[in-house]
């Protein structure tokens, strides 16, 4: 049996709206009445996410200062992962088509993603997204869990599919961070990693994936064709 493992926000998921109107809300907030700011545009601000850039940073950027840079890097933390904000999320261009192809290729389908349940069944509900992964392939945090770094925490629940999923002939993860990378590395699975999530070339050739590609679409057009002779026919780009 062939098996994807996928992110799902990067690879299925476009987070980049949500991340911005949270950007504005917290600049906005923030500031003091009447002074000036020089707001980002989406495509700044999302560059600097993606070249991972810190809060406080794009704050200054932004034209806060140093202290008011702090309280905006607070209130962003607190407010990204709120409900009203998730209904800026989109899918990914290509993404129901990408599952649809190698889900009827036969291919074993999982998600594992740093989203709590909630999050996650917000998502899944909008989009079906639960006709391509049913309960027993779904991997994301607890209502309650207590995050440390996802660096830390995503490779403990690759173990925990590892555990409780069927074996494998081959398996594949696809994710956007370099925790996805970090997760697949440390159980010895082949990772690619997409450029159509929230870090750049740049960061994501610092923890050495298998390879780099654009988009879930490649990923799954690249598995179809290649999955046995994948390491000798393509390097990362």
């Amino acid at each position: 049996m062939l098996r994807l493992i996928t992110d799902f926000d990067g690879p299925i998921i476009d987070v980049s709206e949500r991340y911005y109107r949270v950007y504005q809300f917290c600049l906005e907030k923030i500031r003091r009445p009447n002074q000036p700011v020089q707001e980002l545009s989406k495509t700044e601000f999302w560059q600097m996410k993606r070249a991972r850039i810190p809060e406080k940073q794009i704050a200054m950027n932004s034209g806060l200062d140093a202290a008011q840079s702090q309280e905006f890097a607070q209130l962003r933390r607190q407010t990204v992962h709120t409900e009203p904000y998730f209904q800026y999320d989109s899918l990914m261009p290509g993404a129901i088509n990408a599952l649809s192809k190698i889900q009827a290729a036969g291919v074993d389908l999982a998600v594992m993603t740093m989203r709590r349940v909630w999050e996650l069944d917000y998502a899944f509900k909008k989009y079906d997204l639960g006709r391509f992964f049913p309960e027993n392939r779904c991997y994301c945090l607890s209502n309650d869990y207590v995050k440390t770094r996802d660096i830390e925490d995503k490779p403990l629940l690759m173990a925990r599919a590892l555990a409780e999923l069927p074996p494998a002939r081959d398996t594949w993860m696809v994710g956007d961070t370099e925790a996805d990378i970090t997760a697949a590395k440390k159980h010895d699975i082949k990772v690619m990693a997409v450029e159509s999530g929230i870090r750049d070339r740049i960061q994501l050739k610092l923890y050495h994936p298998d390879f780099i590609i654009p988009d879930l679409t490649f990923a799954v057009d690249f598995i179809l064709k290649n999955a046995s002779t994948a390491h000798e026919q393509l390097a990362i780009r």
